[in-house]
């Protein structure tokens, strides 16, 4: 059976090696060393959007052509993607402890490679296996903050955790469009090193919380492994690739995406029927988790699409340079840091629906409010979006995350951390896929009737043409004329890409809207989760 091979992690309120002899628990060393944990994913979760800043200086830094570059974030997402679901796996195998701290080292020397790395080849193997060290450190600190602590504890850890995940991508242009102004790109993957060392040491000494089990070694599922890696492989390919080559009128798309498909199909029968399946998927029989993965799809949607859509919009609209996509981005972070006690306070105050109500309706409102955007926004405007975005994304995140574990056993708690991870993940890079198709083929549909309104029987078009025209004659232009028409072409191309920008906010405002519907399916958390006798 699916649950046979799996250990129940340690009981909450008796972590491992920090109860004394007189049976109480050494509460500071439990959160010393799930804080060296939550260090270790703050890094693992930046380090995805890190580089969003500063694409062009690497791109000139290790000679990657224009159509390459974007891979120095694909292949980042697509190790995760691919580790994500089997770190559970490996942790029950492992123990907590050596499987995080193996994945640490890893990712502190795929760091120090990737910031010396001199060729595109390089780097793409280098950041690979950053992704695959980051995959396998995020889902344990959740699974941490669900079986380390007792009932009146688990929020707190939760916040922890929540303000982590949301803050990390949201802050990572600004982190990385500074230290490339300050210091030069290489310096994104050496700033890892410091804290990955005390996130190393942290977990070394404190984070003892369960023993693994080395007979699940005798019986991994190579096949069931295999049918993943290709399944997620291939459709994470099809989603960051698919937008660019037309989606299925591209062979390589067309051909991928059934290969997708089929493997997806023959992954889920295998672990329904092996064994000791690598991925447990007996989760998905609980309705909360189900409902809770749909609320994390859509909360990696808005969090990854936000995050990636303003500072598009600032580079491309506004020509704003790193540091100062770096310093609009900020009021997101430190929302969403202001945020986390209140959010805290609200999920214990209130039915876990009711926050995610909150939460998403709050995402909703701030994105909403870039269905108005103009060629001219810039920190000013975009504020009450940010804030909003930023409360509300980190209320969403806890609550959902609290909701699709509340009714599951303590033996599903790390199986279940994967696979929501996965899910956020894979929302992440759908919103990322959709939102780049929006853009792509709405400022196309935006320049066709702008520039079907502008024919030469448009009065509009006419005094527009003259005073461009007067311009370019004033300005000393050889050929006014051509100058004329260039210009129009450029302020069309301009408002087009503007209108494509509202039309995505409009997309992501919708989605948060569908999610407080969906919020409402769930069913009431219980009051408290059953424990095992003694645990308190």
């Amino acid at each position: 059976m699916a649950d046979a091979a799996v250990i129940a992690p340690a009981q909450p309120g008796a972590p491992g090696g920090h109860v004394t002899a007189s049976g109480a628990v050494d509460w500071t060393k439990v959160f010393l060393g799930f804080g060296g944990m939550v260090i270790g994913q703050f890094m693992a979760v930046l380090d995805v959007q890190i580089v969003a800043s500063s694409l062009a200086q690497i791109q000139a830094g290790v000679g990657a052509s224009a159509d390459q570059i974007s891979w120095v974030q694909t292949i980042y997402l697509l190790a995760e993607v691919v580790m994500i679901p089997l770190a559970a796996y490996f942790s029950k195998m492992w123990g907590t402890r050596p499987f995080f701290m193996a994945a640490t080292v890893v990712f502190i020397a795929a760091s120090i490679l990737t910031g010396m790395a001199t060729s595109f080849e390089m780097m793409i193997v280098t950041r690979a296996i950053q992704g695959l060290a980051g995959g396998a450190m995020i889902p344990q600190v959740f699974a941490a903050a669900m079986t380390v602590f007792p009932l009146e504890r688990r929020i707190t850890a939760n916040v922890v955790v929540g303000l982590i995940v949301t803050l990390a991508p949201t802050i990572g242009p600004t982190v990385g469009g500074h230290l490339t102004d300050a210091f030069g790109w290489r310096w994104l993957f050496y700033i890892n090193v410091i804290p990955g060392l005390l996130s190393l040491f942290l977990v070394a000494r404190y984070a003892d919380f369960d023993k693994g089990d080395p007979s699940l070694a005798k019986g991994i599922d190579w096949t069931g492994l295999a049918f993943m890696a290709v399944f997620l492989l291939s459709m994470q390919y099809v989603l960051e690739e698919g937008s660019g080559e037309g989606w299925l009128k591209d062979d390589a798309i067309l051909w991928l995406s059934v290969l997708a498909a089929l493997a997806g199909a023959a992954f889920v029968w295998r672990q329904l029927t092996y064994r000791q399946p690598i991925v447990s998927l007996a989760p998905f029989s609980d309705r909360n988790f189900v409902i809770g993965t749909v609320m994390n799809f859509v909360s990696g949607m808005s969090l990854y699409s936000g995050t990636f859509v303003l500072p598009l919009y600032l580079a491309q609209v506004r020509d704003y340079s790193p540091g100062q996509v770096g310093t609009t981005m900020l009021v997101s972070g430190l929302a969403m840091f202001l945020a986390a006690p209140i959010a805290g306070r609200v999920i214990r105050a209130m039915d876990l629906r009711i926050g995610m109500v909150l939460g998403f309706s709050l995402v909703g409102i701030g994105l909403g409010q870039g269905i108005h955007v103009g060629d001219d926004w810039g920190f000013n405007e975009f504020l009450v979006l940010q804030v909003c975005r930023g409360l509300g994304a980190m209320i969403a995140m806890i609550a959902a995350s609290q909701m699709s574990i509340s009714t599951l056993p303590l033996s599903m708690m790390k199986d279940g951390s994967g696979l929501l991870n996965l899910i956020r993940n894979v929302g992440g890079a759908v919103g990322l896929a959709m939102v780049t198709t929006i853009l792509s083929r709405m400022s196309a549909v935006h320049m066709g009737t702008l520039s079907a309104s502008l024919n030469s029987g448009s009065l509009e078009a006419q005094e527009m043409m003259t005073r461009l025209a007067a311009m370019m004659q004033a300005a000393g232009a050889l050929d006014p004329q051509g100058g004329m028409y260039k210009m129009m072409g450029m302020m069309l191309q301009r408002k087009a890409l503007v209108m494509a920008f509202a039309d995505v906010f409009m997309f992501l405002t919708i989605g948060c809207a569908a999610a407080v519907v969906l919020a409402l399916l769930a069913r009431p958390a219980p009051a408290a989760p059953a424990q095992p006798p003694g645990s308190r």
